[in-house]
């Protein structure tokens, strides 16, 4: 097998298995990473990398394997930290994604009822609505990003409708995502961490202890603030100023990541694969399934990390207690034991919703009909305005080992 230069280094396609860190982030953003988790899945489905942003590391890539660690929180524990890095001690946000039960349970509870089916029912026609008029503002047969005009802007409407969050003010919750994952943790390199760490604690910390007090003080709602400002096992997380941060960055980033870069993720895929648009503007009935193909295409985020409890034998190795596991849903879902041709998007693919994007068990994605319903609804609005949407130009990746998303896609739209 062929090797790529990469950074003015070789990747590794054919280095030996013990030299490959698969959690570089210069391999994502070149889109090497496909290859070189190919690779792992058919030689060692579970592997040792000695080398990693804060040391060695098991990644777990395929399916089957992938669903048997994620599941098994008695043995893989999500306390510390969800990606391959650890977290400075200095400043270690918590949140409920990272900790085990009960604490876990309690504060998830709190915040589910923002994105029950209930709720989301009532939100439908105003997600309709507003879908339609960032579609209807955007010029036909110019070059624009449709990062920017559509999948940020649409995403974020979602997110400060969640939050209620002030509706001039709602650029700000994508800014604290992209803040808070620009992490040398993740590979990502784009801002200091002191310029970070001053963000997040001196200007999205304040606004947020505002907006709590003044739910605390209100009648309870169902926004995600009040929601967890009036519940019992919740209502004091206030007192904790890093497990407030923590638990209101996971909620944005939950919400940002995985809609905005499957937004953009399903216009480049459509473009790689044309035929598929065909079949889609002859079939619009397609659009759920094609939402759920779209969403294990794109991996939103690529991977999930858990640290081991105890010494547990899998795949014929021992991973010893203390290790760190790493889950990378992105090959999980390019896994050619259970999706055929996996690298192509096929949207009347059966079992797409097979994919691994959301996760499993007690920390699957408590957003994921969220997700779903927006990409549904920006589909079956797109269909009923444009003929075609042109990728004209280059995608511009984020360089990150756990946000596969889009900086920039240049498009241009046909009537």
């Amino acid at each position: 097998m062929a090797s790529e230069v990469i950074g003015g280094e070789r990747c590794p396609l054919s280095a030996p298995l013990r030299d490959i860190d698969p959690s570089r982030s210069d391999y994502f953003r070149a889109g090497a990473h496909h290859a070189i988790f190919r690779r792992l899945r058919d030689e060692a489905p579970l592997h040792w990398s000695k080398t990693g942003p804060s040391g060695g590391f098991w990644s777990v890539t395929r399916h089957e394997d992938i669903f048997a660690v994620d599941t098994n929180h008695a043995d893989f524990s999500s306390e510390g930290n969800i990606v391959v890095g650890d977290q400075p001690a200095d400043f270690a946000p918590t949140m409920f994604i990272a900790k085990d039960p009960p604490i876990h349970d309690i504060q998830r509870k709190a915040a589910q009822p923002a994105v029950a089916p209930q709720r989301l029912s009532e939100l439908e026609a105003l997600m309709r609505a507003r879908v339609g008029a960032v579609l209807d503002d955007l010029p036909v047969g110019e070059e624009f990003d449709w990062v920017d005009r559509v999948s940020i802007e649409l995403t974020t409407q979602m997110l400060a409708t969640l939050f209620d969050f002030p509706w001039q003010d709602r650029r700000l919750l994508p800014f604290w995502s992209d803040v808070s994952t620009s992490s040398e943790l993740v590979g990502n390199y784009t801002m200091a961490r002191e310029e970070r760490m001053r963000i997040l604690g001196e200007e999205c910390l304040p606004y947020f202890q505002r907006l709590w007090a003044e739910r605390a003080r209100a009648a309870p709602k169902f926004d995600f603030i009040s929601l967890m400002a009036h519940d019992p096992g919740t209502a004091r997380m206030i007192e904790d100023p890093i497990d407030f941060l923590g638990n209101l960055i996971l909620l944005i980033v939950g919400g940002n990541d995985t809609t905005r870069n499957s937004m953009s993720g399903g216009v480049y895929a459509l473009n790689l694969y044309p035929d598929e648009f065909t079949k889609l503007k002859a079939n619009p009935g397609l659009i759920p399934n094609m939402v759920s193909e779209i969403i294990r295409w794109q991996t939103p985020l690529a991977h999930m990390r858990r640290t081991a409890l105890r010494d547990v034998d899998f795949r014929g190795q021992t991973i010893n207690k203390g290790d760190r596991v790493v889950m990378w849903y992105v090959s999980g879902n390019r896994d050619e034991r259970i999706f055929e041709n996996p690298d192509r998007l096929i949207i009347d693919r059966e079992n797409a919703r097979r994919h691994v994007a959301f996760g499993f068990g007690i920390h699957r994605c408590m957003g994921n009909r969220v997700a779903e319903m927006q990409l549904r609804i920006l589909w079956e609005e797109v269909l009923k305005r444009f003929s075609w949407i042109e990728v004209v130009g280059e995608p511009r990746l984020v360089q990150s080992n756990f946000v596969l998303g889009y900086e920039r896609l240049p498009v241009r739209l046909y009537a």
